[in-house]
């Protein structure tokens, strides 16, 4: 372990030696190199957990300097970094060995295993780094990779689509918090983060305020937060495992380690804290409702997912950084175990679409007994996982906004109403579908029990979180606990009575509520509104600026270079004439022109 506490660089050098590996000889060594590629998550994972008591200094070097301003650049390991370290090393080593199964027949293996190692390395690098500036590298690395990795099966057109509204909906966000670092650049002199924070709490109230608010628009684009989330249900048209790696420990927790990483910038404002209280709220409780209609089994999870970003977000700005990572790392468990559990539903019934599974708990056990354990937790029922975070939250919330609250526990209720309203119709009751379901194979469920073991058990972690942060542990508010498993128990037997048997219920009300229905179906038009609003104008302002700029100048101009070249050859052409009188006169013309100059010249 003195090896990596002592050497956190491994963490960003290994995956990308192994993504070299991987890229270099994975095409004629695809057996060995995909299992070779399992190395970068565990050497992530080994540096965080080398490093949750470490002391080591942070490891920096000046980048630029210039005019007595130096930029520093660095990497440390602290709690914070190492929690986050661990979260992405299970994780992404449960995706790897999932892979190696889901991904058996991919031509493009080696460039997929390549991505992810290279995905780990940004990641890490985003974690552990002591400057902005290796923070804003590594947030963009993962940009990068995710555009990469959401458009794997390029040649499919809603993947290359959804790859780029991914890319270019981050790229919003990513420029407020450029804008929001130039101001602390500006009010501090500094771009190193501990110098940041400790001038944070001096910075006048404007300043912070804007800088914090900057922040959060790069927070809140990373992870998908309204109205910067309508990339992540798209982004679903990537492998299903790279939505459990993007989904539960990568891209979406950077926004949440961002704003807790820098906490002191947020805390001296508590208008920006206001912001992101009631911004995380909404997120939580629209992102909710929508989930509860969607027929893919994917996208349900996809807006589940931005529902509890929401309530991160929401004990963020309740001033509760501590329940906020609590409740990132019991998700990251529960949601990747959904997500790489309906990768392997995916796998056994050939169909996404839930109405058209049903009962494949007799044909898939294993994925079945660990898909109940991830929802669960995910519905906030004890003793999992997700009880223990949810309730830290849901407790912060109601001592900041009682408001907030009230919303987040009916977003509690609908999150387990369609936790259980996919369970029951994937698992239970009569099959639908026309395909005969199978288990996956061992390198798939292998990764569903571990990760089902960490969601039933990683609540108990909540005072060693809480003292890796260095704070106080959450003591558990009893009234706050009974509210939130009374509201989860009503969703489930809400969606147990109305899907255990099949769609008839659910259809003859989606039929009588009709245009609700269709409005939640299309996560209440904020995807069309967008589209109207912002893309088309900017379509038909780049069509006009084409027909100006192409046709009218560029054209014209190659077009004059011809027309030119045509009407001095036909001039060249007249002088060429074979008359000796002709040529006479143009030499007596040239010297005296030429006599001329040189006489004005010497005057």
């Amino acid at each position: 372990m003195t090896l990596f506490a002592s050497n956190p660089w491994l963490a960003v050098a290994v995956p990308v030696f192994v993504a070299l590996v991987v890229a270099v000889a994975g095409k004629r060594l695809v057996g060995m190199t995909q299992w070779f590629a399992v190395l970068a998550p565990v050497t992530a994972g080994m540096v965080g957990i080398a490093g949750w008591n470490s002391t080591a200094g942070p490891q920096s070097t000046s980048w630029l300097s210039q005019a007595g301003t130096s930029i520093e650049t660095g990497i440390a390991v602290d709690g914070l970094s190492a929690i986050m370290l661990i979260v992405v090393g299970v994780v992404a080593t449960m995706v790897v060995v999932f892979s190696v199964g889901y991904m058996a027949h991919d031509e493009s293996r080696a460039r997929y295993f390549a991505l992810l190692a290279i995905f780990t390395a940004a990641m890490c690098l985003l974690v552990m780094s002591t400057s902005l500036v290796t923070l804003f590298i590594g947030w963009e690395l993962v940009g990068a990779c995710s555009y990469l990795l959401i458009g794997f099966w390029y040649r499919k057109a809603s993947a290359a689509s959804a790859a780029m509204k991914a890319f270019l909906t981050t790229r919003v966000g990513d420029v407020g918090m450029l804008l929001g670092l130039a101001l602390l650049w500006k009010a501090t002199g500094s771009l190193d983060i501990a110098v940041i924070t400790g001038a944070a709490p001096g910075l006048a109230a404007g300043t912070a305020t804007l800088a914090a608010l900057l922040l959060f628009m790069g927070a809140a684009g990373k992870s998908a937060q309204f109205p910067l989330h309508i990339w992540l249900p798209d982004a679903m048209e990537g492998p299903t495992p790279v939505s459990a790696l993007i989904h539960a420990a990568t891209m979406v927790a950077a926004g949440v380690f961002l704003i807790a990483r820098m906490w002191p910038v947020f805390d001296a404002s508590e208008a920006a804290r206001t912001v992101v209280l009631w911004i995380g709220t909404f997120t939580a409780i629209f992102a909710a409702t929508v989930a509860c209609v969607q027929t893919d089994i994917k996208k349900v999870l996809a807006y589940s997912t931005i529902s509890q970003l929401g309530f991160m977000f929401a004990a963020l700005g309740a001033g509760a950084w501590g329940a906020a990572m609590f409740h990132l790392v019991t998700h990251a468990a529960f949601k990747s175990l959904l997500f790489l559990g309906s990768g392997s539903v995916i796998h056994g019934a050939k169909t996404q679409d839930i109405r058209e599974m049903g009962g494949l708990a007799r044909f898939m056990p294993v994925t079945a007994a660990t898909w109940i354990v991830g929802a669960v937790a995910l519905a906030g029922i004890p003793p999992l996982s997700g009880f223990f975070s949810k309730d830290a939250v849901l407790a912060s919330v109601l001592h900041a906004s009682p408001l907030a609250a009230s919303v987040l526990f009916a977003a509690s209720l609908l999150t387990a109403f369609y936790a259980f309203r996919v369970t029951s119709l994937v698992f239970f009751g009569k099959g639908r579908g026309t395909t005969v379901a199978h288990e996956s194979p061992l390198s798939m469920t292998a990764p569903l029990v571990v990760l089902a073991v960490l969601a039933a058990t990683l609540g108990f972690m909540g005072d060693p979180i809480m003292t890796a942060l260095g704070l106080e542990p959450e003591i558990l508010s009893f009234a706050v606990a009974g509210v939130s498993v009374m509201v989860a128990v009503l969703g489930l037997c809400s969606a147990c009575a109305l899907y255990v048997n099949g769609l008839g219920q659910a259809s003859r009300l989606s039929e009588r509520f009709s245009a609700l229905h269709r409005l939640l179906l299309g996560g209440w038009g904020v995807d069309a509104l967008v589209q109207r609003v912002f893309i088309a104008p900017v379509i038909r302002f780049a069509g006009a600026l084409y027909v100006w700029l192409d046709r009218l100048i560029i054209d014209r101009a190659v077009e004059g270079v011809g027309t030119g070249s045509q009407f001095i050859g036909r001039f060249m052409a007249n002088l060429q004439s074979g008359e000796t009188d002709v040529y006479a006169s143009l030499a007596a013309v040239g010297f005296i022109v030429l006599m001329g100059i040189v006489l004005w010249i010497g005057r």
